[in-house]
């Protein structure tokens, strides 16, 4: 299956409702800083801000995830993306009210589109062939990076440029033409029966190791993003570097799941692929604390960018494997509250860190915490990869001796 193959109408109007709705996302964070930095206190508010919205993102995306209904998925995805309009457009308009009324519309803002995502994902899998399920994942991968890649950009220079509230508006304007934009898209997708004497709650605790992994690679990214300008102060480097820097690292990335997707299948095991990327990453991470000139910590980013992107692919597709399609929706938004929780703990253990040890250190320390994480994923993923195999055994045994034992009923 080639990526020409996925030029199709309903997958360009796919690309074009996730762009507008994912664009706003990306750009949260820093546009809550920019509304408020002028106020006394300004950067510790919006700071505190973009902490509430995450935290209204980790906390939904489970729970919305989970009451998502697969076959007409539509209108419950145009009502989370309203709600984030609504969310955005209020912090927009009042960007004077209290902290504590800003920060309940950043909940909201977080919360109402948390489930949009895996919606979204799961959407787009059911319009493509299976064949073509991982190039249309690559695909999505290298969208949300080129987003992400943009967003830091736009929102600083409309905040500074016309003015901190723009941002925020723009931000409620996008989400809005997301949600008109779900027309052009399907109703929603084939759930498929439940799996039999699972739960679709048991089947999403089940497959927790795959979102431990998962949040493993995710707090590599904020090691990056947020002590780069620290450890680029400790070398004497000039601060401006970080965006240039970072951008290597999110192209890089986009360019390593075009690769990824280039081929259905790549040798080993998803779970071996997955520990042997994110083990690669954290490398490359590592010596990012070690190296002294820009141009290697360049060329380390990139390569780490390039393998960043296939470790997130291969754990949605190992997620797909394991979980039922009925619960696909809500498996993807679950992963989607993982990773966020894993860049929010390993960013918090940087800043943390960074008031007693020198930003290569805090580096290290969060490179330490990454092999843990990968470490409690892996051996987790195995066991249940061994339980799945073992049920399957049982019942394929039983569906051999069933013949036989009827016939033992028919004689007795």
């Amino acid at each position: 299956m080639s990526y020409r193959e996925l030029v199709t109408r309903p997958v360009l109007a796919w690309c074009a409702v996730t762009a507008a709705g994912r664009m706003p996302v990306a750009m949260a964070p820093l546009a809550l800083v920019f509304l408020v930095r002028e106020r006394p206190g300004g950067y510790s508010l919006g700071a505190a801000l973009a902490a509430a919205y995450v935290i209204g993102e980790i906390v939904a995306a489970p729970v919305l995830g989970m009451r998502m209904n697969a076959e007409r998925a539509r209108p419950q995805l145009v009502t989370g993306l309203a709600v984030g309009a609504v969310g955005f457009a209020g912090l927009g308009l009042a960007p004077g009210a209290h902290p504590l009324v800003l920060a309940a519309l950043a909940i909201v803002a977080g919360a109402g589109p948390a489930a949009v995502a895996g919606g979204l994902r799961a959407l787009l899998t059911s319009m493509v062939p299976e064949r073509a399920v991982t190039q249309a994942m690559s695909m999505e991968t290298m969208l949300t990076f080129g987003v992400w890649a943009a967003a830091p950009a736009l929102a600083a220079g409309l905040a500074l440029g016309a003015a901190p509230a723009v941002p925020l508006l723009l931000m409620a304007v996008l989400m809005a033409l997301s949600a008109a934009g779900m027309r052009l898209l399907p109703a929603g997708w084939a759930a498929g029966p439940p799996e039999e004497g699972v739960s679709a709650r048991r089947a999403l605790l089940r497959a927790w190791p795959v979102y431990v992994l998962g949040a493993a690679g995710l707090s590599l990214l904020a090691l990056a993003e947020l002590i780069l300008p620290a450890l680029l102060e400790q070398r004497g480097i000039a601060v401006g570097w970080a965006g240039v820097l970072l951008a290597g690292f999110s192209i890089g990335s986009a360019v390593g799941a075009f690769v990824y997707g280039l081929r259905g299948h790549w040798p080993g095991p998803l779970l071996v692929q997955s520990v042997v990327l994110v083990l690669a990453v954290t490398g490359g991470v590592a010596l990012v604390a070690l190296l002294p000139w820009t141009a290697a910590i360049g060329a380390v980013l990139v390569v780490a960018g390039l393998l960043q992107a296939p470790a997130a692919l291969s754990r949605n597709l190992a997620l797909r494997r394991l979980l039922p399609a009925s619960a696909l929706a809500a498996g993807y938004s679950v992963m989607y509250a993982a990773v966020g929780a894993g860049y929010a703990a390993s960013g918090a253990l940087a800043g943390g860190l960074l008031k007693v040890v020198a930003p290569s250190t805090a580096i290290l320390w969060g490179v330490a915490l990454t092999v843990l994480l990968t470490a409690v994923g892996a051996l987790g993923e195995r066991r249940l990869i061994r339980r799945t195999e073992e049920s399957e055994e049982s019942e394929v045994l039983q569906e051999a001796d069933a013949p036989v034992v009827a016939e033992r009923k028919v004689r007795r």
